[in-house]
């Protein structure tokens, strides 16, 4: 049985594309993002002896051109007259999707500003890869690299540790050591994953209760994309009213409104507000 597809691929438009590579195994590339690049003149690249290997794999012969956060705003007008007269160009990143925590923003936004088309090519993303194997909830936010000065980490650690979401992070193997014991001080009770060399030989993940963490003995190797679970919130346990919570609600009743009772008692003795609603009920009831 022979399926015939049901629409006609068009030719590629002139403008920058967004071309997603593996994150290491360089089998994980689409055949759009291998066709996108080989169309390509020119492919911005962080560091052309990395991307000479996939290049080099699927016989690309487009010219690569450095493109990394000491240059791109060097960069940025002569692309920019290359696009406007007409190329195709590639953007990729040393590993997965680009323009997320890597170079990118400063040629994207002049694209923007100056009616240039993008395209994405969608295919690996660490962040992706990442929270699908963590166990964790699914609603998740993504943070980066952390940031360099410790006064400014322990505030963001801070301030994040108060979302409810699971939390995603990019670290560097120097300094995963340093940002253990902020990990351990702000998100207490909660789980980890380190996920190291995603699709490499040695391909790791490490899983932890945030309680247990500890330092590593040696410098692990590779980028490492951390995973935090989500914050667990306690309900409150349902508990009947005591004899006490009774007689207060009773000299109450007849000086304020059922609710304005309910969210006294409810703030004062930390009462199930049901609980309390349903018995002042019960006694305007019996009157």
């Amino acid at each position: 049985m022979i399926i015939k597809p049901q629409f006609k691929l068009k030719e590629y438009e002139n403008g920058l594309y967004l071309v997603s590579t593996p994150l290491g195994n360089l089998k994980d590339i689409t055949l759009r993002a291998i066709e996108v690049l080989n169309k390509s003149e020119y492919i911005l690249c962080e560091d052309t002896r990395v991307s000479k290997n996939l290049l080099n794999k699927y016989q690309i012969k487009s010219k690569l051109i450095p493109n990394h956060k000491f240059n791109e705003k060097k960069n940025v007008i002569e692309i920019i007259n290359h696009l406007k007269s007409g190329k195709i160009i590639s953007l990729i990143s040393d590993a997965g999707t680009p323009n997320i925590s890597d170079p990118g923003s400063v040629l994207v936004n002049e694209c923007i500003d100056n009616g240039v088309k993008i395209f994405p090519i969608p295919g690996p993303s660490a962040v992706l890869t990442a929270v699908s194997i963590s166990g964790f909830s699914d609603k998740f936010l993504f943070y980066g690299f952390f940031p360099e000065k410790k006064q400014q980490l322990e505030k963001e650690l801070k301030k994040l540790s108060e979302l409810e979401n699971t939390l995603v992070f990019f670290v560097s193997p120097k300094k995963v050591n340093k940002i253990i014991p902020e990990i351990k001080k702000n998100f207490s009770g909660r789980k980890i994953v380190f996920c190291r060399e995603i699709t490499k030989i040695y391909e790791e993940f490490i899983r932890k209760n945030v309680d247990e963490l500890e330092i590593f003995e040696k410098e692990p190797k590779g980028e490492i994309t951390v995973v935090i679970s989500e914050k667990k919130i306690g309900k409150k346990i349902s508990q009947k009213l005591s004899e006490s919570d009774m007689n207060i609600i009773k000299k109450m009743i007849n000086k304020l409104s059922t609710k304005e009772i309910t969210d006294i008692l409810s703030q004062i003795n930390d009462l199930p507000k049901k609980e309390i609603y349903s018995y002042c009920l019960k006694l305007k009831n019996a009157k």
